[in-house]
């Protein structure tokens, strides 16, 4: 999906499943800024002479104009001023898939399991760091992959799922997998449907996630530096067969990770 970043009139024109790069120059006595969008707190840092923001579209946020608003504290005041976010309809196809019957039919034990690693992750993908830890443009996870499937309405053995929240790229079990841009360590663990998973909060809001690994490299807490090792492909979790499944949430929403690799930086 290429950026699509647009202003008229006031409006920021995007499409279902983006992240987009939004900017303001610097103003004197500029403090802060933040934009309040569905909900959702979308911090801005300063870079040099702008002030710098990545929003998110969910993948399923529905197509319409939503009126939104920037925050300013400047000279100790609060200044607003309006804005409109316009989000335009992307249609994505459905995908059939076989996997083994339990992981469609949960036993109770997985059940328990897959409700406590969902809370889990909505913990991590709620919390925003107010940091930009990152200053390079992201990359893929697998140099010349581009992925696929993202946005896909999936049907697992002939029952209906949620849409795939990931972009999926090609991969032999042992494949290096590397962090798409510098970020803390969050999550690093075996998880019931993504098998092993590897997180990175890169401030901001901003998580990337790289699933199905056959090994992880890196361990929570840890700082990986743009392009490290933190895993080799596989297949571990609810899959079909060998690859990576990278995700990305930006202040929480479901938008396809190379939507961040096309960001300009």
């Amino acid at each position: 999906m290429l950026q699509l970043l647009v202003f008229l009139a006031g409006a920021l024109v995007a499409q279902q499943g983006q992240a987009l790069r939004l900017t303001l120059p610097h103003e004197p006595g500029m403090e802060s800024v933040e934009l309040e969008w569905q909900g959702h707190r979308v911090p801005y840092v300063q870079i040099s002479d702008e002030w710098v923001a990545v929003l998110g579209v969910d993948l399923e946020t529905k197509p319409g104009e939503y009126p939104s608003e920037i925050k300013i504290k400047k000279n100790g005041s609060l200044e607003r001023r309006s804005i409109t976010v316009d989000v335009h309809k992307v249609t994505f196809p459905t995908t059939q898939l076989k996997v083994a019957g339990g992981y469609v039919e949960l036993s109770l034990a997985n059940q328990r399991r897959a409700a406590s690693e969902t809370k889990e992750l909505n913990d991590i993908h709620k919390t925003i760091t107010n940091v930009i830890l990152w200053s390079e443009p992201f990359l893929s996870p697998i140099a010349g992959e581009t992925g696929t499937n993202f946005g896909h309405r999936r049907v697992f053995n002939g029952q209906p799922r949620a849409p795939h929240g990931g972009a999926d790229l090609r991969a032999s079990t042992g494949t290096p997998i590397h962090s798409a841009n510098r970020g803390r360590v969050v999550l690093a663990k075996n998880l019931f449907f993504t098998g092993n998973t590897v997180i990175l909060d890169h401030g901001l809001g901003i998580y990337t996630l790289y699933a199905h690994l056959s090994q992880i490299d890196v361990k929570k807490g840890a700082m990986v530096e743009r392009d490290q090792l933190v895993g080799l492909a596989g297949a571990t979790g609810r899959v079909t067969g060998p690859h990576l499944h990278w995700g990305a949430r930006v202040q929480d929403a479901r938008v396809d990770p190379f939507t961040l690799v096309n960001l300009a930086w």
